[in-house]
């Protein structure tokens, strides 16, 4: 007998996400992808073939990237009522070479973003910008940055369950210390609102809009995630040390990493092909040149 959707049950499957400590952040996306889903069966049956249906309907919609996120949250779903049956399996998805370079912010893109905020004097958002860029953390774990951190030039983040410490290089400390004395911040977080919450996903993410288009940067290039990307390639051209990397990012498999150390220069990519496999002799023999013995007859 096939069981239908259970009313009331994505409350639950809220409180029991809070329940396993995830982030604010990630109860919101796994609620919204499962409300996706239940608006897709209208209320109908929930069995195999319907789930089979809506991943039909996500991919001639989305991303597979973006299709994969909301099936892991789906599954989620599935199992916490007791429906394994229906869960599916993610898409596999071949490694990319490289980036959209419609969405790759560079390095003098970051410059033009800085210059621009630095000429408008605003200060919170230029130093919010150079903190992730300098570090790599996510924007969520801004709040881990306080004037204590400062003395010991070390963070210590609590993020999914994980403990890491990040290394604040010095350049970025003499910056924040400067920034602290202008706001008289002698404790706590560094980067607040006026009434003294630290700033959030959304405070940054529009002051972020709305600076690129004034600095002439691509809308899609600019948001706080993306810095954490520049980062990651930055340090990754600099140092070629993926393993340190996934540990300043707090990845626990280097296969995430490697997302982020890709590069959007297409150009780039194909010279890094040219290792001289293409002999000349072969070159030659394709372009119709014929090999010659000692008395000058064709071979």
């Amino acid at each position: 007998m096939r069981k239908k959707y259970i009313k009331g049950s994505l409350e639950a499957f809220r409180a029991y996400l809070k329940s396993r400590d995830m982030k604010p952040s990630t109860i919101a996306k796994y609620t919204r992808d499962v409300r996706k889903f239940l608006a897709f069966i209208q209320g109908g049956t929930l069995d195999h073939d319907a789930v089979t249906g809506y991943r039909e309907y996500l991919l001639a919609h989305y991303r597979d990237t973006s299709i994969n996120s909301m099936l892991a949250a789906l599954n989620g779903y599935l199992k916490y009522i007791g429906r394994d049956d229906c869960c599916l399996r993610l898409l596999r998805i071949q490694c990319q070479l490289f980036l959209d370079e419609s969405r790759e912010l560079t390095r003098e893109e970051y410059e033009r973003l800085l210059r621009q905020a630095d000429q408008e004097g605003s200060r919170r958002l230029a130093c919010i910008i150079r903190t992730i860029g300098s570090t790599g953390i996510r924007v969520s774990e801004l709040s881990s940055i306080t004037v204590e951190s400062l003395g010991q030039k070390t963070v210590c983040i609590n993020s999914k369950g994980k403990i890491r410490h990040i290394l604040l290089p010095a350049s970025l400390v003499k910056l924040l210390r400067k920034y602290c004395r202008e706001q008289n911040r002698t404790s706590g977080c560094i980067f607040v609102t006026r009434t003294g919450r630290p700033v959030d996903r959304r405070n940054i993410w529009s002051a972020m809009k709305a600076l690129c288009r004034r600095a002439g940067v691509e809308e899609s290039k600019v948001f706080p995630h993306n810095l954490r990307h520049l980062f990651a390639r930055c340090f990754y051209e600099k140092e070629k040390d993926i393993v340190r990397l996934a540990d300043y990012l707090g990845h626990s498999s280097v296969n995430t990493t490697r997302r982020y150390t890709m590069t959007g220069q297409i150009e780039k990519c194909r010279q890094t092909l040219e290792m001289g496999m293409a002999s000349v002799r072969e070159a030659g023999k394709l372009c119709g040149h014929r090999r010659k013995n000692r008395k000058g007859k064709a071979l």
